[in-house]
């Protein structure tokens, strides 16, 4: 209990310290660009036209709300935290035993890889909803709405206009990308541990697209601005997403918050603050 008090706590911390980072990159992600491109030089000297980068956009959401405006969706997003931590450990707890394999060995690393994807999955789907309105509280700034105000009104309002399926959209591909991205990475550690190869950044590199797909999807057509047309495509469902995405070249947006090129072949529109 002790231990999982400390994750919490340990855990909020790190939440707060980076709820902005997250926050821009989401607003990334959904395709809002507030600030045109300028032009600069890239690492070489080349001068290509770039778009604004972590800290451009910070200043450009403190110039609107405050600093206060950079922790918009906090408040679901801690809760999420606090409850993913306590069912993680508490799934971990009733999978554990008696363990068959020796430490070390590749069955040792499947079963224990099991348990932690399970921990993981339960621990997803329960604070799912809590994530879905962090990000609708994020996207909220496109259209400068105030729909989604707190947790318990905010639980309410998609009650009220989704029903159930409501706090669970975007589920499957975050789902697929965090099971892909644990598998990957526990393999990838058996197997390469002997040489000096981080086997997150190929996880990372993979898996992006569910979490953008997911992302993209938790505040697609959900009455925000930032969900609707013009500002954003409506989908049917994850997988029309991920194949407009693919189509568009679109499934690495937001993956990067530093030396953002132009996007090629796309046109920055001023009225509707992205590229098409």
């Amino acid at each position: 209990m002790a231990d999982a008090c400390g994750q919490v706590v340990l855990g909020s911390g790190l939440t707060v310290l980076s709820h902005p980072l997250m926050y821009i990159k989401v607003l990334i992600q959904v395709g809002h660009e507030p600030l045109p491109p300028t032009l600069g030089r890239n690492l070489f000297g080349r001068q290509v036209y770039q778009l604004p980068g972590l800290f451009s956009y910070a200043k450009h959401i403190i110039k609107i709300d405050g600093k206060a405006g950079l922790f918009k969706g906090l408040g679901p997003r801690l809760c999420a935290g606090t409850i993913g931590t306590v069912v993680h450990s508490k799934v971990l707890q009733v999978l554990g035993g008696q363990q068959n394999a020796v430490d070390g060995s590749l069955q040792h690393v499947v079963n224990e890889t099991t348990k932690e994807m399970i921990a993981r999955s339960c621990a997803t789907i329960v604070t799912h909803p809590f994530h879905v309105i962090t990000l609708r509280c994020m996207v909220q700034f496109i259209g400068r709405e105030t729909k989604y105000s707190g947790v318990f009104d905010s639980i309410l309002t998609v009650y009220r206009e989704e029903g159930i399926l409501g706090f669970f959209a975007g589920l499957i591909p975050r789902l697929l990308g965090d099971i892909l991205s644990l598998w990957i990475c526990n393999l990838l550690a058996h197997l390469i541990n002997t040489y000096a190869i981080d086997d997150s950044f190929f996880a990372s590199m993979l898996t992006y697209p569910f979490v953008l797909v997911s992302n993209l999807m938790a505040v697609n057509n959900c009455g925000l601005a930032g969900g609707l047309y013009p500002y954003a495509s409506v989908y049917p469902t994850w997988v029309d997403c991920w194949r407009h995405l693919s189509r568009e070249g679109n499934m690495s947006r937001g993956n990067s918050l530093f030396f953002r090129k132009l996007p090629a072949g796309k046109v920055y529109v001023v009225d509707q603050q992205r590229f098409f």
